[in-house]
């Protein structure tokens, strides 16, 4: 893999679907100083990125984050962060199928009727597990086959998953641009208070969206140049990632209506896609559509990318 290759990788599995409800929900927790807590959750895990970028360079190895604790710290503790880290990763991909499955059977439109039995109840149904099913084999062949498949994949899928949110920033920030939303003063920036701040860092996922760079250290071994393009293509991607979080933050922020949050407040905004219905409110239909494809496509690039991540760290613990 080149750097470009690298950074699309990491793309694929940073930008998930999370981001389409992230903002919502920091925003729920924080108010306007939810902007704050994407800044605070970039420079935490870019602190923690950092030593695995030492580490990364020093041992470009398959399936790295599984054998560091074991160059440290012995075989019993290496033992055990390998297993956690495994298991850290493998969850993820049903987790990501499902959440394929579980927007799919969101999409409004009339030709994917048969959509919508997938979930019952806020439930998958047994039709949806099918189809979870496959969505993991098809994780898993796309991997199987080769690294050049999947690099073209998740290069095409990234380029994708970061042209549709800066499309949707750029859109929503023309049709409705409230700045006064942030407030006038402290209290009103941050009506929730300074803790809400740090408290949505965790309970609206932005830790868990920035996490994913580990997939750049264990795809180690088939990296170009690693001492160079491991640190250069983690440092890439969580900027990229993290740059476009704060804007799609700020954008939430200010396209919100004035009246809107005199009626509900922060904490009572009840939206089912927040972007996609911001979308519709605002009249940009097509927008709404697109933001339903990428809701699906998001997770699904994903999960192909975890599963490069979570074969290679498996294949470190038998090794």
């Amino acid at each position: 893999m080149g750097l470009f290759q690298l950074v699309m990788l990491a793309l694929g599995s940073l930008i998930g679907s999370g981001w389409l409800f992230g903002s919502w929900e920091a925003a729920e927790v924080a108010g306007p100083a939810a902007i704050f807590s994407w800044v605070i959750g970039g420079v935490i895990i870019g602190v923690i990125a950092y030593n695995y970028v030492e580490l990364g360079t020093m041992f470009p190895e398959s399936g790295g984050m599984s054998k560091f604790a074991q160059y440290s710290h012995g075989s019993l503790v290496g033992f055990i962060a390998s297993w956690a880290n495994w298991i850290s990763l493998v969850t993820l991909l049903p987790i990501e199928a499902v959440a394929a499955v579980q927007y799919m059977a969101s999409w409004p439109w009339k030709w994917a009727g048969f959509t919508h039995g997938f979930l019952h109840a806020g439930r998958i149904t047994p039709q949806g597990l099918l189809v979870v099913f496959a969505f993991i084999i098809i994780f898993t062949l796309l991997n199987y086959w080769s690294v050049t498949l999947l690099t073209r994949f998740t290069s095409f899928i990234s380029i994708f998953k970061i042209g549709v949110p800066l499309l949707t920033i750029v859109l929503l920030a023309l049709s409705s641009f409230h700045p006064e939303n942030y407030g006038h003063s402290l209290a009103t920036l941050m009506p929730y208070g300074s803790a809400p701040i740090f408290a949505a860092t965790s309970v609206s996922g932005i830790i868990f969206s920035f996490n994913a760079f580990q997939t750049v250290i264990n795809m180690g071994s088939d990296v170009k140049r690693p001492q160079k393009n491991i640190g250069r293509g983690i440092g890439i991607s969580l900027l990229i990632s993290g740059i476009i979080y704060i804007l799609l933050q700020s954008v939430f922020i200010t396209t919100i209506s004035p009246d809107m949050l005199a009626a509900h407040g922060w904490k009572g905004l009840n939206l089912n896609s927040p972007f996609a219905d911001l979308a519709i409110l605002l009249g940009i239909h097509w927008l709404s559509v697109l933001l339903y494809m990428d809701a699906f496509v998001s997770p699904f690039g994903t999960g192909v990318s975890f599963v490069a991540s979570s074969g290679r760290a498996l294949q470190a613990m038998v090794g």
